[in-house]
C-alpha cells in the first residue's frame, strides 16, 4: 500500500486510487485520512517542501478506527 501511497503522491495532481479511501476529514482544514488495514486508519497533512520536487507528509495518528475519535 505505501509504495502506491507515494507513487500516486507524486503525480501532479496527486491522483490517490479509490482503493486507498483516502479523503479530507471534515471540520479539519488540510487534514487527510487513509484505510491503513480493516480496522486501521492514519490521518496527515502536507508539510512545506524539503526537498525540491517531493511532497512532504506530516503524519497526524496512526491506529485503529478509534484513533479519529469516532464510535
Amino acid at each position: 500500500m505505501l509504495p502506491v501511497f507515494i507513487a500516486a503522491l507524486r503525480e501532479a495532481p496527486p491522483a490517490f486510487p479509490a482503493a486507498l479511501r483516502i479523503h479530507r476529514v471534515q471540520g479539519s482544514a488540510g487534514v487527510w485520512e487513509i484505510t491503513v488495514a480493516p480496522d486501521g486508519r492514519a490521518t496527515f497533512e502536507y508539510g512545506a517542501e524539503i526537498v525540491a520536487g517531493e511532497p512532504d507528509i506530516i503524519w497526524r495518528r496512526i491506529g485503529r478506527h478509534e484513533v479519529l475519535g469516532e464510535p
